[in-house]
Order: structure tokens, then C-alpha cells, then sequence
């Protein structure tokens, strides 16, 4: 089966390949230097499964091209899906979908035929809204629930399969059904083979309406955001109170019902889908009643503020010892371990607030092609960097630092994401 991928991040990236292995996919992205690199096989981003797909994807017998040519892209396919980037607009409250509709205009310019699968994050209620809008039944609904660095894996080792159609629309709860057979089939095999807690085998496929399935995401992410913000306010209260974190945590993920999992302190949730999809679901409550939703928005800006408080405490620490300007050096921009994404990454919100202190801060990030990141200096060179930081400031820990531990600031307890 012929099947176009609009976008080539990490959710448009790890499906093309996903689906590669038994369809037919073209890769369309706007940037020709990601067209051209992927062309060679080269991912342009850090992912060690797409990069192993890519790398072998001759011996892997993977049917995989990438373009910027949308006729080529669509003219075939009998799907197309949507993968672009839903930024979070502050003015309307709203995630952008100019990207997506584009590419929905772009592939019905060529092919009014194909299916149009949504895999991009929306808001809640925006399939229904676009089909009536453009007259167009062919569109439907299927959320990712992917980890960036992880995000092949993840969909060749997934915990459920999840697609939205119009329940009184026959064709695309058929389409829906077709969609969520090619997700399976890609899957590793002991994943289309295994049993599940409740007895049944194989991966969870449901299909549901298309709003149901927005839902699903949103409310998926806010409960990973909940879960993040829980263990940083657990975090905030002990560092506070003098206890020790790291036990009480233990003492607490010991029950089953809670888990030893996603439980590490950090500096708040970031990256690019829990920070705006909170906020996107507490705009889908604006005639809702609600309490919590709000908090978790909320509760990553206090965590911030007390994080930056705390390093602001060390640098005046070394002023009374008369350091007379310290300098903070900030390990890392991005999001989390194995990531080359910072893209709201919660290290930046701390920078922000140093830096509105009158704190100088020095940056190490190897992956940043520029000499500046906001005003501050970036370099690539790690021993200068511990050299010349009085005080540095980590999210995630790495044994590079373990030469100046006593220069580090982290709450990277356990030493996993």
C-alpha cells in the first residue's frame, strides 16, 4: 500500500519507518536539508531506532523515500498522514493548526481520494469541527504516545493502538480499523504476540470517535505533567523540611498502586508536548469546572521558581566568600537524556529567572550550532565549561560532571528520566 507522511519529526519520522516495513511510504518534509539527509540516510534527529532503520534500510527491505515533492508525495497514496507541529498559541489559547491544515490542503490539492489521518496534537473537538468545515469525510483521528529519543521504539513496542472516526460514519470506522491493522502489523513481533494484565493478546486496538481520541491524548499527557509535578512538589517539600527526598520517594512508589516509575525529580516537565498540551487541555475546560487541571499548570511555574531560588542561594553563597561576580553554567539545554530537542525544555525557565537576577550564565550544549542562546554563551568545549563555572546547574546528571560534583546543582535523584 502507497502511504504519505507529512513531517519528518519525530512523530511523522517513526511512523514512515514504522509503516516502511510492509507498505510503500513517501516522507514529505518543507526543508530540503532534512529531505536531502534522510535522501542519504541520515536522520536528522536523535532517535537510535530511526537511525538504525535508516542506516540498514536496504538489508531491512524497508520501501521508504523521502521528498519535497508533493505530487509525488500524495499522488498514489491511499493514506496520508499528518504529522506537522502544533505549537501552543498564547494569544487564542490554542494549539496552531495552520501547519496541518496545510498539509491537508497541500494533499487534497493532488489526491481528493486518500484517507487523512490526523497523528499531529490537536484540541479536543478539532477533527468533527475540520470534516463539516471543509465538507471533507475522509479525515480521521489517531493520537502518538511517544518519548522523543524513543520514538520508533516506542511504536514498535506500543501500549496501545488508538484511532478516532465518527462512529456513525461506516467508511471511516472501516478506515480507522485498515489504519490500526498497519500500526499492528508494523510492531515488533512478540508485541502482536504477547498477553496482556486482563488475559487478552496482542496490543490493545481501540478504536473510538475522533473527539474521544483527542481526549485521550490530552488527558494522557496532563497525567504524566501530574505525575512530574507530584514528585517535584514531594521533592520542593522535603529539600524545604530537611528530609531526605530519595526516601520518602522509595517509602511512597512502593505501592503497587503507585509504582517505582516516573518518579525522579527534575526541574519540571518541558519538551514539546507536555507543557502546551496542558495548557491546551485546561483551555478545553473554559465552561468545565475544575481545580486540578489548573494546578498542574501552575504547579511547573512555582517548581521553576523554586529551583532558580535555590542556585540563586549558591551564587550568593559564593558572593559572601567573595566570588565577586559567580558565573552559572548550565549543563545541557535539552529536554532530557538521549534527547537532542530543548524546545521548552525546563532548564531554560531556570535560566531565565538567573538571568533576570543579573546572573551571568555560561551554557554547555554540544548539539547547539551558534556561539549565543538567548544572550548567553554557548560553548562545546566541557573542561573549559567546569573550568569556568562557579556554580552548574544539571537537570538530568552525567558522569562528565563527576569531576566537579561539588559545583553541581541537581535534584536528578535516581538517575533515569
Amino acid at each position: 500500500m502507497r502511504i504519505a507522511v507529512a513531517g519528518t519529526g519525530y512523530v511523522g519520522l517513526s511512523v514512515a519507518l514504522l509503516l516502511s516495513q510492509h507498505n510503500d511510504i513517501r516522507a514529505l518534509d518543507i526543508v530540503p536539508e532534512k529531505v536531502e539527509m534522510l535522501q542519504r540516510g541520515v536522520s536528522p534527529i536523535r532517535d537510535a531506532e530511526i537511525e538504525r532503520f535508516l542506516e540498514h534500510r536496504d538489508e531491512m527491505g524497508l520501501s521508504f523515500e523521502a521528498t519535497a515533492d508533493a505530487a509525488e508525495a500524495y499522488g498514489e497514496a491511499e493514506y496520508v498522514v499528518v504529522a506537522c507541529p502544533t505549537n501552543y498559541d498564547t494569544d487564542t489559547n490554542s494549539f496552531d493548526t495552520s501547519a496541518v491544515e496545510a498539509a491537508m490542503d497541500a494533499a487534497r490539492e493532488v489526491n481528493p481520494d486518500a484517507w487523512i489521518v490526523v497523528k499531529s496534537t490537536i484540541p479536543v473537538g478539532y477533527t468533527e469541527r475540520i470534516r463539516e468545515e471543509r465538507g471533507d469525510n475522509k479525515i480521521i483521528f489517531s493520537p502518538e504516545f511517544l518519548r522523543e529519543g524513543h520514538a520508533l521504539y516506542d511504536n514498535l513496542h506500543p501500549s496501545r493502538i488508538v484511532v478516532g472516526a465518527p462512529r456513525d460514519d461506516a467508511d471511516a470506522v472501516a478506515a480507522a480499523e485498515r489504519f490500526a491493522a498497519l500500526l499492528e502489523e508494523g510492531a515488533a513481533p512478540e508485541e502482536r504476540s504477547r498477553r496482556n494484565a486482563d488475559g487478552t493478546a496482542g496490543i490493545p486496538r481501540l478504536v473510538l470517535g475522533c473527539t474521544e481520541a483527542e481526549a485521550v491524548k490530552l488527558f494522557a499527557n496532563t497525567y504524566l505533567a501530574l505525575r512530574v509535578s507530584y514528585f517535584n512538589e514531594l521533592d520542593t517539600y522535603c529539600a524545604t523540611k530537611g528530609l531526605s527526598t530519595k526516601d520518602v520517594i522509595r517509602g511512597v512508589s512502593l505501592d503497587p498502586r503507585i509504582g517505582d516509575f516516573y518518579d525522579n525529580p527534575s526541574f519540571g516537565y518541558g519538551g514539546y508536548c507536555l507543557p502546551k498540551d496542558t495548557r491546551q487541555l485546561l483551555a478545553n475546560y473554559r465552561d468545565v469546572p475544575q481545580n486540578l487541571i489548573q494546578a498542574i499548570v501552575d504547579s511547573n511555574s512555582t517548581r521553576k521558581d523554586f529551583i532558580a531560588d535555590e542556585v540563586l542561594k549558591r551564587v550568593n553563597g559564593l558572593v559572601y566568600e567573595s566570588v565577586p561576580k559567580p558565573l552559572v553554567g548550565v549543563y545541557r539545554l535539552t529536554m532530557k537524556s538521549g534527547s537532542d530537542n530543548f524546545r521548552a525544555s525546563s532548564i531554560q525557565g531556570i535560566m531565565k529567572r538567573v538571568k533576570a537576577k543579573g546572573v551571568p550564565v555560561l551554557v554547555y550544549e554540544p548539539t547547539y550550532r551558534g556561539d549565543e542562546f538567548f544572550g548567553s554563551e554557548v560553548t562545546a568545549d566541557l573542561a573549559s565549561f567546569k573550568s569556568r563555572a562557579d556554580v552548574i546547574v544539571a537537570n538530568r546528571w552525567s558522569d562528565d560532571l563527576a569531576d566537579v560534583e561539588g559545583k553541581v546543582y541537581t535534584r536528578d535523584l535516581f538517575g533515569r528520566d
